[in-house]
């Protein structure tokens, strides 16, 4: 492995929009720039990822593209030759499949290798659906966690509510989940059955789009509060203040 990465070309990773919005509206025009210099991308999912670039760019060759796919899917022995453009001194985009890579993504593992070989890595801006709910919700923006899923399981995923709603209490921390989004009326009830009634709950969903839905209310309220989360991306994120 050279340590020398002179002529090494540089790592993008470059945010992808949360749902069909606008580019001009979500991504500043030094993205659109660098994605039209760059043949080379590690995406999650191809058909997505084409789909992207030719929103953003109508006009670019979708034939001179060259994608890795990074996934469930892919053999772990496979991934350091995605950056093998790179070493020869071509840019590569790394695609979320949406917000930013590497943030609840598996392109962290794209990004760790790439400074372990010495590859500059360039973070461009864009939309992030846990940052935005976070912005919105109201509650702590100096400490909060970001947890993922909570476990299918009834029981368990009780006792992990449970357990983060006192946590989030002692230390007055913002917890932030996802959900598979045809699951996400069963997850609110969840959250409004299980937690304590002054328990502050935000849901933030089509974060960007047209059709953005955020509220924050406490568990109690929600009861009375009638929200359409089907197969809408969602983020959850609940507090209990001391």
């Amino acid at each position: 492995m050279s340590s020398d990465a002179r002529n090494y070309g540089k790592l993008y990773l470059i945010p992808v929009g949360l749902g069909d919005s606008n580019p001009e509206r979500v991504f500043p025009p030094q993205n659109i720039s660098i994605i039209e210099k760059i043949d080379n991308f590690i995406v999650e999912n191809e058909k997505t990822a084409r789909r992207f670039i030719k929103q953003v760019l109508p006009n670019k060759s979708q034939q001179s593209l060259r994608l890795n796919s990074l996934n469930k899917f892919t053999e772990v022995s496979d991934i350091p030759s995605f950056l093998d453009a790179a070493k020869d001194g071509h840019d590569i985009g790394l695609l979320s499949e949406a917000g930013c890579p590497g943030v609840a993504d598996p392109g962290a593992e794209i990004v760790k290798l790439a400074h372990s070989y010495n590859i500059q890595v360039v973070p461009l801006i864009g939309p992030s659906s846990i940052l935005l709910a976070m912005m919105a919700s109201g509650m702590n923006g100096q400490s909060f966690t970001f947890h993922g899923y909570l476990p299918i399981d009834k029981k368990e995923r009780k006792h992990e509510l449970k357990q983060l709603e006192r946590i989030s209490s002692e230390k007055n921390q913002a917890q932030i989940f996802i959900e598979t989004p045809y699951r996400n009326m069963k997850f609110l009830e969840d959250l409004i059955q299980n937690l304590h009634p002054t328990t502050r709950i935000c849901v933030a969903c089509d974060l960007s789009l047209e059709s953005e839905f955020i509220k924050t209310a406490t568990a109690s309220e929600w009861k009375n509060i009638k929200a359409d989360l089907h197969k809408r991306p969602a983020i959850f994120i609940i507090q209990k203040d001391l």
